[in-house]
């Protein structure tokens, strides 16, 4: 009636100005740990080299257990050769995923 406001909107005001606040500090609390983790070069590229790493090491260790299984029993040409490449493929693809997941 007089051109002041009642006690409820002061209160009003003050709850906004307090989620304001909180928002703020949330957002600049995201901002610096955000800034504190910032992705470089090098560790992007640590990243795909262990990627990479996972992946090949069994295919590159199922060729040659095969290939040597192959050349150890008379009949299998590349037999136990295709065989292991693709299992080192299926084992590098878990790690890869269970790498990835973590």
């Amino acid at each position: 009636m007089n051109g002041r406001p009642s006690p409820r909107d002061d209160d009003a005001v003050i709850r906004e100005r307090r989620q304001l606040e909180d928002r703020l500090q949330r957002q600049t609390g995201r901002m610096r740990k955000a800034a504190r983790e910032r992705r470089t070069l090098i560790g992007d590229t640590v990243y795909l080299g262990s990627i990479g790493f996972l992946l090949i090491t069994p295919v590159i260790a199922g060729a040659y257990l095969g290939r040597w299984l192959d050349g150890r029993l008379q009949g299998y040409s590349i037999h136990w050769t295709l065989t292991l490449i693709f299992l080192g493929l299926v084992v590098g693809a878990v790690n890869v995923a269970l790498f990835i997941r973590d």
